[in-house]
């Protein structure tokens, strides 16, 4: 019989005598089950704030902010140099006007629903031009608000996460009392996070009458920013640069993403510590309890190697059946699951858990490593286990 016929013969007998070892058995499972759960749970945190943010970003819109700003928040742009702008080569236009708008990002105290804690809402003033820039955005319930007055709409996720945010609800912000008319979504996009009002009436309550925070514009190709981009660099007047909506929330979700994955791979790590003694425990008691059967089958002249797969290969089948268990229950609860965090800009941000394919093939492969390893030790001392030794225990 050759090496691959005494690793099938021998792992078929060990697993024939599993159901005898549910106990033991359900150690393995349990505990990989529930580091593939938690890893899976917390990646696909940081995979649904990263596609939310991303989502908002588009290769043929840019971001024009104030030279040195690295985010909205911080960006301030002249109502001189937005006309500027709006004249510069490689912007989108319709009847010769350029898709291009100012826009006025603020942050606005609110209570959250779920806890009635305090929280940083996005406020977005935006002008009528803003509608045909980011075409995404649909109202889906209500009306849009009439600009001139003080009148918002917010976005889904918005209105489920704060306080106050009810169609035709007053809603008061930094003193001023704003009607609710409607609701809107935009792809799952972080805007969904935000309310919009008209720029002008939102400028004037703020004393901003200036200018704007940012602008949005369209290209007339995701090619057109270099020639876009030149063009605002070789007017003197200007002190603004351009970056790709992408690029923007790319680079706006980098910072946030990383800690959550940092902290998943971390929590993986010490639970995966504790799964792996449970294997060594549960693969040491298997050998313990088999050593006769092992020492008898090398007796009869099977070599020590099939007898160390044997070990490792029931170890794995029992640690992937933990991994596939961790996946389901992962996919089961978390997949879609809606939660906020604090964004690069100190507002909140809600977005759904993604729960990807990629993801789950990460926790299998996971759970087959921890697998093996937990095997490796007891297969050995199964291959090295003295012949005489172990039957003197008949």
């Amino acid at each position: 019989m050759n090496t691959l016929n005494q690793v099938v013969a021998i792992t078929l007998m060990n697993l024939r005598n599993l159901p005898g070892r549910k106990g033991s058995s359900l150690v393995i499972v349990v505990g990989i089950a529930g580091v593939v759960t938690v890893l899976i749970a917390i990646l696909s945190m940081a995979q649904g704030f990263e596609a939310t943010l991303r989502g908002a970003g588009k290769t043929d819109r840019a971001i024009v902010m104030r030279a040195g700003s690295d985010s909205e928040m911080g960006s301030s742009v002249a109502i001189e140099a937005a006309r500027l702008i709006e004249a510069l080569p490689g912007l989108a236009r319709i009847e010769g006007n350029a898709l291009a708008a100012g826009e006025t990002y603020v942050i606005a105290d609110i209570k959250k629903r779920a806890n009635n804690s305090d929280a940083n809402m996005p406020m977005r003033g935006v002008e009528p031009v803003s509608f045909r820039v980011r075409d995404e955005v649909k109202i889906v319930a209500g009306r849009n608000f009439e600009f001139g007055k003080f009148e918002l709409i917010a976005g889904v996720k918005a209105a489920n996460q704060f306080q106050g945010i009810d169609l035709d609800s007053q809603l008061e912000i930094r003193g001023a009392k704003w009607q609710v008319v409607g609701l809107f979504e935009s792809g799952g996009s972080i805007h969904e996070s935000e309310v919009w009002v008209d720029h002008a009436v939102l400028a004037a309550e703020l004393n901003r009458g200036w200018g704007y925070s940012s602008m949005i514009v369209r290209l007339e190709s995701p090619l057109d920013l270099e020639v876009f981009g030149k063009a605002m660099a070789d007017d003197p007047q200007l002190e603004t640069k351009a970056v790709t909506e992408s690029s923007y929330y790319s680079e706006q979700s980098t910072g946030v993403t990383a800690l959550i994955t940092n902290f998943g791979y971390s929590v993986a790590l010490i639970m995966a510590v504790g799964a792996i003694f449970g294997a060594l425990n549960t693969m040491y008691s298997a050998v313990s309890t088999r050593s006769v059967e092992i020492a008898t089958l090398r007796a009869l002249g099977f070599s020590p190697m099939p007898v160390v797969m044997s070990v490792l290969v029931e170890s794995t089948i029992l640690a992937l059946i933990g991994g596939l268990l961790g996946s389901a229950l992962a996919y089961t609860f978390f997949n879609g699951y809606t939660a906020s965090t604090m964004g690069s800009t100190f507002s909140q941000v809600s977005f759904d858990f993604a729960v990807t394919a990629e993801l789950i093939l990460q926790g299998i492969g996971w759970s087959c490593v921890l697998g093996l390893v937990g095997g490796l030790f007891p297969s050995i001392t199964a291959a090295r286990l003295p012949i005489t030794v172990a039957l003197r225990g008949m």
